[in-house]
C-alpha cells in the first residue's frame, strides 16, 4: 500500500530556500581550510552553479526530472572550479586531497544505507509490515486510540528502522482505521511525523543527521540514549495538545490477514544482528561501523541464498544466468514463481536518494573548501554568535533551518564546519536538527512522504495549523536536554571527535 511512495524520500520541497541558501552554504565550508577564495570568481561562480542546481531541485514535483540530477553535475562543476581556484594560487593538489575526503565521507555513508535499505526491503518483501499493518488494523480500537497506538509504535520502531518507512507504514493504518474522517487522518499523521522523528533523534539508525554525527566519531552510541528523555517530550507535548481534537468513535474492525513468508522473523533476528555488529565494531575494535553493516548484508546473501533454493526447489538456480536482471520464473507445483533473487532487492534502494546525497556532500564540500566557513564560522559558533545567542542559540537555529532547508545539508555543513563544541551541545545540535524538520510538513522525508500517501488530506496547511504544538514541543525538549544533560554541556567531547 505504501510502497510506491517510499521513492519520494527526502524530497527537497524547499520552498524558502532562496531565504537561507547563503546563510546554509557558508556553515558549509572545511573547517580545516585556511585559503579565503570566496570573494574569487571561481567562488562566485560555484556559489550561483549551486543555487541553480538546488532551484532544480526544488523544481522536481513540477518539472518531473529526479533531484539526484542537477546536484551531481554540480558537483563536478563546482569541483572543477575549486580546482582551477588551488591552481591559481600555487596550490595544484589541495584540490584533490579535499575532494578525497569528501568521497571517503559520502563511500561511507553510502554502504552503510544500501545494507540497511536492502534490509528494509527484504523484509518488505516477506511481508513483515504488512502483517503488522494487517494486525493492528483488525484488532478494532477506537481512533483516540489508535492515535496513539501508531504514534507510540512510530516512536519505537523508527530507532531501528528509519523514520520515513516507519511514518508510512503507520500513516497506512491510521488511514485503513479511520477511512473517510479526514480530521482523524489529518491529526493521524502529524502525530506520526513528529514521533517518528523524536524517535529517530536518540538513535544512530534513526535518521542520516544521526547516522552522519556517529560515524564522524563525535557521539558515542551509547551518548545518543541520553536523548531520549527530551526525544520522548518532544511527541508527548504535541501529541497531547491535539488528541483532544481526535474524533471519538471506534470504527469496525477491519478483516485483514497477511502471511509472514518464510523466512521474514529469521531476517529480522538478522537485522538486529547485523545492527549489534556494527555497533561493537564501532565500540570495542575502532572499526568503521560501516563494516559491521556490510558484513550483516554478507549474512542476509548467505541467508537468501538458501530461501532461493528452498523456494525454487533447484540447488542450481544460483547459476542461472540472469546478467539483465531479469526475474527467472520456475515452475513449482504447476504454479509460476519468481525466483528469489537477493540482488533484485539491493537494486530497490533508493538510488535517486543516494545520488542525491553524493551530489550536496560533494556540492557543499566544494564550496566549504572555497573557503565559506571562516566568515560563518565565527558568526555562529564564535563569541556571542548570532544575534548574541552563543553556541545553543546558534544550535537551535540549526534546528528551525531544518524545518525549511532539508536537514541532510544542514547537519553535514555543520559537522564539515567542526566547530567546537562540548558533547553536551553536539547532543542538542543533533536533537535540533533531527527534530526541528516536524515543525512543517516539508521539513522531513517522513512529512513529505507522508503528504504524498494522503495526498489532498495531509497537506501543508493542514500541519501549519498544529506548528504552534509542534514548536512547544521543540523547545521543552531543548529545555528537558539542558535541565537533565547539564553536566554534558560543559563536558568536552572526546578523542573520536577526530578519529576521521
Amino acid at each position: 500500500m505504501y510502497k510506491q511512495f517510499r521513492q519520494i524520500s527526502l524530497k527537497s520541497l524547499l520552498a524558502f530556500l532562496f531565504l537561507v541558501l547563503p546563510f546554509s552554504m557558508v556553515m558549509a565550508s572545511g573547517g580545516n581550510t585556511t585559503v579565503d577564495l570566496t570573494s574569487t570568481t571561481y567562488g562566485i561562480i560555484a556559489v550561483i552553479i549551486f543555487i541553480i542546481a538546488y532551484s532544480l531541485v526544488i523544481g522536481e514535483e513540477f518539472l518531473h526530472m529526479r533531484k539526484s540530477k542537477p546536484v551531481l553535475v554540480a558537483a563536478g562543476i563546482i569541483w572543477v572550479l575549486v580546482g582551477m581556484a588551488y591552481n591559481s594560487i600555487g596550490e595544484p593538489h589541495a584540490a584533490g586531497i579535499a575532494v578525497k575526503h569528501n568521497i571517503e565521507e559520502y563511500a561511507e555513508l553510502l554502504l552503510f544505507l544500501l545494507a540497511a535499505m536492502t534490509y528494509i526491503n527484504a523484509l518488505e518483501e516477506r511481508n513483515v509490515f504488512d502483517a503488522l499493518r494487517a494486525w493492528l488494523v483488525s484488532r478494532g480500537y477506537s481512533l483516540k486510540m489508535v492515535f496513539w497506538i501508531t504514534g507510540l509504535l512510530a516512536f519505537v520502531i523508527s530507532p531501528i528502522a528509519d523514520n520515513l518507512t516507519t511514518a508510512l507504514l503507520m500513516a497506512a493504518v491510521a488511514m485503513a482505521v479511520g477511512a473517510g474522517n479526514t480530521k482523524f487522518i489529518v491529526l493521524a499523521c502529524i502525530n506520526i511525523v513528529v514521533a517518528a522523528n523524536a524517535g529517530g533523534a536518540f538513535s544512530p539508525f534513526g535518521d542520516i543527521t544521526t547516522l552522519m554525527v556517529w560515524q564522524k566519531g563525535i557521539v558515542q552510541f551509547d551518548q545518543f540514549l541520553v536523548l531520549f528523555i527530551p526525544s520522548l517530550v518532544n511527541w508527548l507535548i504535541p501529541a497531547a495538545i491535539m488528541s483532544f481534537s481526535v474524533p471519538k468513535g471506534n470504527p469496525e474492525p477491519i478483516e485483514s490477514e497477511v502471511i509472514v513468508k518464510h523466512g521474514g522473523y529469521i531476517m529480522i533476528g538478522l537485522f538486529l544482528l547485523t545492527i549489534l555488529m556494527a555497533v561493537s565494531f564501532h565500540n570495542f575494535l575502532h572499526l568503521p561501523p560501516v563494516l559491521g553493516m556490510m558484513t550483516g548484508l554478507g549474512v542476509l546473501k548467505l541467508f537468501a541464498y538458501y530461501l532461493k533454493i528452498k523456494e525454487a526447489g533447484t540447488p542450481d538456480a544460483e547459476s542461472i544466468e540472469n546478467a539483465d536482471m531479469k526475474d527467472t520464473i520456475l515452475q513449482i507445483e504447476g504454479q509460476p514463481r519468481k525466483d528469489y533473487d537477493i540482488f533484485h532487492i539491493l537494486a530497490r534502494a533508493e538510488w535517486d536518494t543516494l545520488m542525491f546525497f553524493y551530489g550536496v556532500i560533494l556540492c557543499v564540500g566544494g564550496l566549504g573548501t572555497l573557503g565559506y566557513l571562516a566568515m560563518i564560522s565565527e558568526m555562529m559558533y564564535i563569541g556571542e554568535g548570532v544575534m548574541g545567542t552563543g553556541i545553543t542559540g546558534a544550535n537551535i537555529i540549526v534546528g528551525v533551518l531544518s524545518a525549511i532547508v532539508d536537514n541532510i545539508p544542514v547537519m553535514f555543513a555543520v559537522l564539515t564546519m567542526n566547530p567546537d563544541m562540548s558533547l553536551g551541545q553536539w547532543l542538542l545540535v543533533t536533537l535540533t536538527a533531527g527534530v526541528g524538520g516536524s515543525m512543517l510538513s516539508i521539513g522531513s522525508a517522513a512529512g513529505v512522504a507522508l503528504m504524498g500517501q494522503a495526498r489532498g488530506t495531509y497537506t501543508f496547511f493542514a500541519h501549519m495549523k498544529w506548528s504552534w504544538a509542534i514548536a512547544l514541543g521543540y523547545a521543552a525538549s531543548i529545555w528537558v536536554h539542558m535541565l537533565i544533560n547539564a553536566d554534558l554541556m560543559d563536558t568536552a567531547i572526546n578523542s573520536a571527535k577526530t578519529m576521521h
